[in-house]
């Protein structure tokens, strides 16, 4: 799995550099985040989807993971994609009722900011 962990102050981006979040790599995707949370102590996640292309129910699954890891700890998380079939897909699912979606980094960290 290729991705990227960048620090900016107290939150922490996941840069995931992979064309589909899918069954092959969601399960390593939940312990790459399980770590950042339990392991590091970050509590407040951007994961940055935006190089993803589609996303299955496994792959929805380690979002909604990595939300309710955060949320177990007081702390965010934000999605962040580009893609129509991801958030038409989250749509469907009624997960935008869960999920918080942005469309930049800059925009998530703004929100996290804010609150």
């Amino acid at each position: 799995m290729n991705f990227e962990v960048k620090q900016l102050d107290d939150i922490t981006i996941f840069h995931l550099k992979e064309k589909k979040l899918d069954a092959n790599i969601s399960g390593l995707v939940k312990a790459e985040i399980t770590l950042l949370i339990k392991g590091e102590g970050d509590s407040n996640i951007i994961m940055d989807l935006n190089d993803v292309e589609s996303c299955d129910s496994s792959g929805l699954s380690s979002l909604l993971v990595a939300n309710r890891l955060t949320n177990a700890i007081g702390g965010k998380l934000a999605i962040i994609t580009s893609s129509e079939k991801i958030l038409s897909l989250i749509r469907i699912t009624q997960l935008h009722r869960v999920l918080f979606i942005c469309d930049t980094i800059e925009a998530a960290i703004q929100e996290f900011n804010n609150e």
